[in-house]
């Protein structure tokens, strides 16, 4: 019987969801154009909007996911 080898252990951060957060409106010196808003999903992979949607197939289906990707 082969030897099992354990996975690669990942530090998994600390997520925050929308109850975790309050904006609270205020004057800024930032243009809205001149906002980063890119989110890294996976090494290789960003998204240019910070929000992910629902892994499920009633929510999320193909082209929800294309229109996300390309937003």
């Amino acid at each position: 019987m082969p030897a099992k080898i354990a996975p690669k252990q990942v530090a998994i951060r600390a997520g925050l969801t929308f109850d975790d957060v309050l904006l609270i409106p205020a004057a800024s010196d930032i243009h809205p154009n001149d906002a980063d808003t890119k989110t890294r999903v996976t090494r290789d992979l960003f998204l240019n909007i910070p929000l992910l949607s629902s892994a499920m197939d009633t929510v999320t289906e193909s082209a929800m996911a294309i229109a996300m990707a390309q937003a």
